[in-house]
């Protein structure tokens, strides 16, 4: 038995997961990680709201649902990393990096932090 495949288009549509994939794929292959993680942490934002506001009861709408309650990365990243790699599987580009000093590093783990600290704000602090 294969598992299926799940992917953010289930919560936003076809429509707007067909314009990140373009995007991510125009975008990823040269841009800065700085840029591109709080790019795509913002589209989970997104999806995740959607989810919320129309009460999706789907696997992945319950997965954004319970990443908003986690604060810690490495819980939300059990439920948004499968997002994230199907999202840049479809859109033919890779999360993994290099660094200039040849350490390998992942987008997809940045996007992970920004999207689990999106509404902190530190000089609130």
């Amino acid at each position: 038995m294969t598992r299926q495949k799940h992917s953010l288009q289930e919560v936003v549509g076809p429509q707007t997961y067909t314009t990140w994939v373009d995007m991510l794929r125009y975008l990823i292959p040269d841009g800065r990680t700085h840029r591109l993680a709080p790019l795509v942490a913002g589209m989970l934002q997104y999806a995740t709201a959607v989810a919320l506001e129309s009460a999706v009861e789907n696997e992945v709408g319950m997965g954004l649902q319970e990443a908003t309650e986690a604060y810690d990365p490495d819980e939300a990243g059990k439920l948004l990393l499968p997002l994230i790699d199907q999202l840049f599987s479809d859109a033919g580009v890779s999360y993994q990096r290099t660094n200039a000093r040849g350490q390998g590093y992942s987008i997809a783990e940045e996007i992970v932090r920004e999207y689990v600290s999106w509404f902190d704000m530190p000089w609130e602090s």
